[in-house]
């Protein structure tokens, strides 16, 4: 967060040359931001801000936050997700008291994220997007700004350890049923082949995301 305060400036050569200084956060004035799709998180406890002769303010608080998102799995695993991070002030209106900016273009969040994603998880970092708004709530309109992440699911072990043995299961099946073999080698062979999907299944329904209004593809077949 960076703002400005005309009150807290001074000239440098007034004081030794001392252009920036470390101060509390409870020392002045900062604006109090929410996250709107937040539903748990742990604070840092860096409550410190500097300050530099110009009346300029700088503070930075990383912390962990969970947030909340609707999840669109029809294509899994093969689906991409797209979740918002909104942050908002609600108490000081943006017609007379605060307004947020972005400092930073969308590509150059883009590419700081980039550097701090995990990039060997299952979820591949597609894409951000910035949009900055008035939000209208009790006849007073607040600043907004909402982060759009796009994530990509990484197939490769879903494709292994279900796709592949499914469509396996499958095509014995059907080599069996138009085989040569006789009536009994068939109906043990098709209860063998029962027992193996039945597995899958329950594999399948323990790996399945539930937070979805439509079921994938994939668990509907």
């Amino acid at each position: 967060q960076e703002w400005k305060n005309t009150f807290a400036t001074w000239d440098p050569q007034d004081f030794c040359n001392i252009s920036k200084i470390i101060l509390p956060t409870s020392t002045y004035w900062s604006p109090p931001i929410f996250i709107l799709e937040r539903v748990n998180g742990q604070n840092s406890n860096l409550d410190y801000m500097m300050v530099t002769h110009n009346g300029s303010f700088n503070s930075t608080q990383p912390f962990q936050v969970t947030l909340t998102c609707s999840l669109m799995i029809l294509k899994f695993p093969f689906d991409t997700q797209t979740c918002n991070l909104s942050i908002a002030s609600f108490l000081y209106p943006a017609v007379s008291d605060l307004v947020m900016k972005t400092r930073r273009s969308p590509a150059e969040m883009m590419k700081d994220s980039q550097s701090y994603f995990l990039t060997d998880g299952e979820w591949k970092f597609t894409n951000l997007s910035i949009t900055e708004y008035m939000e209208q709530l009790d006849h007073e309109q607040f600043s907004v700004v909402t982060y759009t992440i796009s994530i990509e699911r990484r197939p490769t072990l879903y494709i292994l350890n279900l796709i592949l043995p499914t469509c396996a299961l499958y095509l014995l099946d059907m080599a069996v049923l138009f085989g040569p073999s006789s009536l009994e080698e068939k109906v043990s062979f098709q209860i063998a082949i029962i027992l193996g999907s039945s597995m899958l299944a329950v594999i399948l329904n323990n790996i399945l995301p539930t937070s979805s209004d439509k079921p994938p593809v994939i668990g509907t077949h």
